[in-house]
């Protein structure tokens, strides 16, 4: 049997037609930026300069990058945000996903007043100075956990992840295996967890972003250089190399070493840009249908 296919009516046509022009509009917006910061970290400076070169390379050249990857700090910055990033995730998950799942069941006295009380910190912190003083009383200054444990739970993840628990994991489902002898633990790892990918990814994704831009809270809990994460490392080598050049300018430098030092900087801060961005570009599409599916499911939060 042909199956019949009802011709959209003229205002479809006209809403489609105005959907595609915006998206296509939207992805220039976002795809631009990432060509051109891509183009002129491989391009002569003085082509970027001079605007010559707006969308493909122009006398291509790989020093700003060889500039990059010889200052050892670079590499130490991503071995420690890697290390950051990694324990920061398995410990955010560890942390928020049994607390939502907890706060999910019905069965669990005064949870909404737990909500409540879990909600006030949305809105209301201790600001800066308290957080110093709770990390170094903890003696977690200028340590490797002073990066991860202060983030270890989101308010709003926990918020998602319990929201994802109740509208997709079937209150029968628990209610069979509790009737089987199934343990609330065994529940948990058993079913509960094994039906939770996408949000599970979703999270993931998010504290992962989260960790690896992270560099204020290095700024202020961390001294030691071995421990810098590398958005911190990104961030003194831009500032040193501005700096330089403001000096060479304010003095009586020579004029070929202060137009020398100002094309390495235009150069280096192009490069470290894509460095710092590379590895979540690669991560995220192996991430991008969880994260689809994880967010349209925990969209409603009831």
């Amino acid at each position: 049997m042909q199956a019949i296919r009802i011709k959209p009516s003229r205002p479809d046509r006209i809403f489609e037609l105005a959907n595609m022009f915006f998206l296509c509009l939207l992805l220039l917006v976002v795809l631009y930026p990432l060509v051109y910061v891509t183009s002129a970290s491989v391009s002569d400076p003085q082509d970027v300069n001079s605007g010559s070169m707006w969308l493909y390379p122009m006398h291509v050249t790989i020093e700003g990058y060889h500039r990059v990857f010889q200052n050892p700090d670079i590499l130490t910055g991503y071995r420690n945000t890697i290390l950051y990033t990694i324990l920061g995730v398995l410990i955010n998950l560890a942390v928020m996903v049994p607390c939502a799942y907890t706060l999910s069941r019905k069965d669990l006295p005064y949870r909404n007043a737990m909500m409540m009380f879990m909600l006030v910190t949305m809105f209301f912190s201790g600001g800066l100075i308290p957080s110093y003083l709770l990390v170094k009383n903890l003696h977690l200054l200028d340590t490797f956990w002073a990066l991860v444990i202060p983030n270890a739970a989101n308010v709003w993840s926990i918020i998602v992840i319990r929201t994802f628990f109740q509208s997709t994991i079937p209150r029968e489902v628990e209610e069979a295996a509790e009737m089987d002898g199934c343990s609330v633990f065994r529940l948990f790892g058993r079913i509960v967890l094994p039906l939770s990918a996408p949000i599970l990814a979703v999270m993931a994704l998010f504290q992962g972003v989260g960790h690896w831009n992270a560099y204020f809270n290095a700024m202020i809990y961390l001294s030691n250089r071995d421990l810098f994460p590398l958005q911190l490392v990104i961030r003194e080598i831009l500032v040193l190399q501005e700096m330089s050049v403001s000096m060479l300018m304010n003095g009586s430098g020579d004029m070929e070493v202060m137009a020398e030092q100002a094309r390495i900087a235009d150069i280096v801060k192009y490069a470290v840009k894509i460095v710092s961005a590379l590895p979540l570009l690669i991560v995220y599409p192996f991430l991008q249908r969880f994260f689809v599916k994880g967010m349209l499911i925990g969209s409603v939060k009831g």
